[in-house]
């Protein structure tokens, strides 16, 4: 096969698949991996794809990742340092359960250079982000869709759980307070939120100190289950020493 063609078939499976790995077009087709690189080279100088991590995907689904940012709901200062710090917890490789909303999605960018995750999220802005990563495996929750989060919510999603475990679970609240423990604005929240947390070994809650004694309509409790609270300097002088109290790590950022 001449070089033109097999950059033209290279280029006709990324626009069936959407993102493909050099190692399967090597074996596909029968060339050293220095020539896939170069052809990959070739068609991302040309404007049709974007190389990354051992493969490559169409721009047409990158150019299509801003329209997926979610609305500022205020305290975004301390959200981004919030998911900044949360991704420093992440390691290439790791089994992780990344929730819904504006402050665990502040995770993103910072893990576009980690590969090989394991990822099960009830988020379609998280998932299409990061599933842009070909090492990366992501699992997405099914469920009833909530435009405001891009998120997917209800038992119909908790099948998924079923005999998964993973390493890390970064938690979205509503409201956390030591009475109610984590608290949501709906019923239909907890379902998901109580599978998730049963199917992690280390739950890392991320809340801003506007969400801390907070207390919102339903409540999940599962205070035990919190081993890490990460959260901004705005928490409130002595309500961190409650916290450690009752068996939480706080880290403040």
């Amino acid at each position: 096969m001449f070089q033109d063609q097999r950059r033209e078939k290279i280029l006709q499976l990324l626009q069936e698949n959407g993102s493909c790995r050099v190692h399967e077009l090597k074996k596909l087709f029968n060339v050293s991996e220095p020539t896939i690189r170069s052809d990959l080279e070739s068609l991302e100088k040309s404007g049709f794809i974007t190389r990354q991590h051992g493969g490559a995907f169409l721009n047409t689904l990158t150019t299509a990742m801003p329209s997926l940012s979610l609305p500022k709901r205020g305290h975004e200062e301390e959200k981004a340092r919030i998911g900044r710090r949360a991704a420093e917890f992440v390691n290439n490789g790791d089994s992780i359960i990344l929730d819904s909303g504006t402050t665990v999605s502040e995770m993103i960018r910072h893990l576009k250079d980690r590969s090989s995750l394991n990822i099960v999220t009830n988020a379609l802005n998280i998932a299409l982000h990061l599933g842009m990563e070909p090492t990366n495996h992501v699992l997405v929750v099914g469920g009833e869709f909530k435009p405001p989060t891009f998120s997917l919510t209800g038992e119909k999603g908790l099948s998924i759980f079923e005999n998964l475990y993973v390493e890390k679970l970064f938690l979205a609240t509503g409201g956390f307070s030591l009475e109610a423990g984590l608290t949501y604005p709906s019923f239909t929240d907890l379902s998901i939120k109580k599978a998730m947390i049963e199917s992690a070994k280390v739950v890392y809650l991320l809340a801003d100190s506007s969400k801390l004694e907070k207390v919102q309509f339903a409540s999940l409790g599962c205070i035990d289950k919190i081993k890490y609270l990460i959260t901004d300097d705005g928490i409130e002088e002595g309500y961190e020493e409650k916290l450690k109290a009752a068996g939480i790590n706080v880290i403040v950022c």
